[in-house]
């Protein structure tokens, strides 16, 4: 064999074992198969799960707006496309609307304070600013679709 065929076989076989080795590494990180890792089952689930508590938390929420205004969601949505703010739909119940929605956010917070999800520095700092961060929600209004 000669000088030149021989380097050309040790840096071939040195490309296919780096590529074994490549390849083995990739087999390995996946963790056995469907079912594992990021995107299985268990991924799945827990993704189930944050989506069902955070629709829980938008009803409350949705609930609290109409319960305060008086009107169905399908009504005050519709008018919500149609570009009008809360703030005018709710008319005159505009103020009890803030304040429902003060009272809303203030019990979360204080839940995530209890439940060790922040930490009281963080709930103060959140809680001074919520009455004038609600009104500037309820007051806004979006553009029509």
């Amino acid at each position: 064999m000669s000088k030149r065929v021989k380097t050309k076989f040790i840096a071939a076989s040195a490309i296919a074992a780096l590529a074994l080795g490549l390849g083995a590494t990739g087999v390995a990180a996946h963790e056995g198969g469907p079912g594992k890792g990021r995107f299985g089952a268990e991924w799945r689930a827990d993704k189930g799960q944050w989506r069902a508590k955070m629709q829980a938390k938008r009803a409350a929420h949705v609930k609290v707006i109409t319960d305060t205004i008086g009107l169905d969601s399908a009504t005050i949505k519709s008018r919500l496309q149609a570009g009008e703010s809360l703030g005018a739909i709710a008319g005159p119940k505009k103020t009890a609307l803030i304040d429902a929605l003060v009272a809303f956010h203030t019990q979360r917070i204080d839940d995530a304070l209890a439940a060790g999800k922040i930490t009281a520095e963080r709930a103060s700092a959140m809680k001074s600013n919520l009455a004038a961060r609600v009104t500037q929600m309820v007051e806004s209004s979006k553009p029509a679709r």
